[in-house]
């Protein structure tokens, strides 16, 4: 499975949504109901909005009131208090859903956090809170609305990275929250599709949000914390890399990705969404790396000849 999974990976250097991505409007007599959590700005609230553009009705997670009352301002949408560390939030939005009679035909679990820092010198409270989140959070989300989803055959889109494949230094932490966000959307898929629920990962590169921008206050913050220790000039090196984030494009086609997953007939299991070229070539690289790896030094590994055959067999499988 793992060979097959990088294969996928390697496949979707051909197919991985451009800027230019495909339109697709919903097609429903009235208004399908979808839930995007931490939709109060960023990656979330661009697929909010977009959604609520093409007919969707919106139940936009957030967690102020300042917020919840911001999106309610929105034609189709409706700002609903919604923590995914918390079940009783969770409970509470079942219940809402329920009474407005509305069913709910998708769930974008776009909600999660960052940290930037050496693994070793990661406390074990930092570690909980962004896996709370990231994993923890998709999956109570997922759990609390699934009979939903199952009685209306809908969509579970599940917002990871390209941090879910690629894996570097002083961004460990939350790579490994996205690795895992990666296995929770193949489980699900594997284990929703006899029931008619489909399951999408979108996988981001550098785009506008807050998540960055917190990345880059953690990540600044934890330089500071590095001075005189060994990761001392790794720390400035990750800083320097990241960059400015008000500079990086809006998310418009992690929207029009999420969008896709929503009214394709056929969604894809995986959209790598990147802004640049650069960010596409790396990702794809580590894959296919992975790929040889685990081809390698064992009497089941195949011949140059027959991974070729297997990518053909998979490109024309692969849509």
């Amino acid at each position: 499975m793992r060979l097959l999974r990088s294969f996928y990976l390697v496949l979707l250097g051909a197919v991985f949504f451009t800027p230019a991505g495909q339109r697709l409007s919903a097609q429903s007599a009235a208004p399908r109901a979808v839930l995007v959590t931490g939709a109060s700005s960023g990656i979330g609230r661009t697929i909010a909005e977009r959604l609520a553009r093409e007919g969707f009705y919106v139940y936009a997670g957030a967690r102020s009131a300042e917020d919840i009352a911001a999106l309610s301002a929105i034609p189709n949408m409706k700002g609903v208090r919604l923590d995914v560390t918390s079940t009783a939030d969770i409970s509470a939005f079942v219940q809402q859903v329920q009474r407005d009679g509305r069913g709910l035909y998708g769930v974008v679990n776009n909600a999660g956090v960052a940290t930037g820092g050496p693994l070793i010198a990661t406390d074990d409270d930092e570690l909980r809170r962004v896996l709370d989140v990231n994993v923890m959070g998709p999956l109570r989300v997922t759990r609390g609305v699934a009979p939903l989803l199952i009685a209306s055959k809908g969509r579970v889109v599940t917002i990871s990275s390209i941090s879910g494949v690629l894996s570097g230094p002083m961004l460990g932490v939350y790579s490994m929250s996205k690795h895992a966000v990666e296995a929770f959307g193949d489980a699900l898929g594997a284990e929703l599709a006899p029931l008619g629920v489909t399951s999408s990962l979108i996988e981001p590169g550098n785009y506008r949000s807050d998540i960055g921008r917190n990345t880059m206050s953690a990540a600044q913050a934890a330089a500071e914390r590095a001075r005189g220790t060994p990761f001392e000039t790794a720390m400035q090196n990750f800083v320097r890399a990241m960059g400015n984030y008000d500079n990086y494009p809006p998310p418009d086609s992690v929207a029009a990705a999420a969008l896709h997953a929503f009214t394709a007939p056929q969604p894809r299991a995986r959209y790598m969404v990147v802004p640049a070229a650069n960010q596409a070539a790396v990702t794809i690289r580590k894959a296919m790396e992975e790929l040889v790896q685990l081809n390698a030094g064992h009497q089941f590994s195949y011949d140059r000849e027959a991974l070729i055959r297997l990518l053909d067999e998979t490109l024309a499988r692969v849509k």
